[in-house]
């Protein structure tokens, strides 16, 4: 039985023992809060034209997100109407959650070690998905590849939005702490 006192991710006990060790070599830092940390994951499912036409579908994406994050998930709502796509202001389009703190390093654990050798013919995460300022985009086609979405009790498949955030200052260290944390990029 796990003491929920005591219990540290193991991500995040990597980090602390030989992460931090690791990028203050390689990159000289003079200062321990120089070096670069995982700041927050947001994971996002964007339901779009499903939405418009049955107003559940929303609702079923923003479950299925809590049950993969292992938090409670927000509705995303359409901020104005656009008449061309016939969406009206507040309408739920989908869901989304922020992790911080120990379920982010949970989630990253499960994503890397878990979720992405599941997927379909993978051969790594682009490593050019950086935005200039150490943070990290990618995306999932199936959000069936975690293991806490029963198969069968899914009604459709939703693509998903990963955002890694660092508080790495260039593209190069956030692309090296997240290889130390044994993210597979292909490049």
């Amino acid at each position: 039985m796990l003491d929920a006192a005591n219990y540290t991710p193991r991500l995040k006990a990597d980090y602390v023992s030989r992460i931090r060790a690791a990028m203050k070599e390689e990159f000289g830092y003079k200062n321990e809060m120089q070096i670069p940390r995982l700041d927050k994951i947001v994971l996002n499912i964007g339901c779009g034209a499903e939405a418009v036409r049955d107003s559940k579908k929303a609702k079923s994406a923003q479950e299925d997100l809590t049950t993969i994050a292992g938090q409670k998930a927000m509705t995303t709502k359409a901020k104005k109407s656009i008449a061309g796509f016939r969406v009206r202001e507040d309408m739920p389009l989908g869901a989304k959650v922020t992790l911080r703190g120990d379920r982010m390093y949970e989630f990253l654990d499960r994503l890397i070690t878990v979720a992405m050798p599941r997927i379909r013919d993978f051969r790594g995460v682009s490593g050019k998905s950086f935005d200039g300022r150490g943070n990290y985009a990618t995306g999932l086609k199936e959000h069936i590849v975690f293991p806490e979405i029963n198969f069968d009790k899914i009604d459709e498949m939703w693509g998903m939005d990963i955002v890694i955030c660092t508080t790495a200052n260039t593209d190069a260290e956030a692309k090296a702490l997240l290889k130390l944390f044994n993210m597979p990029f292909n490049s």
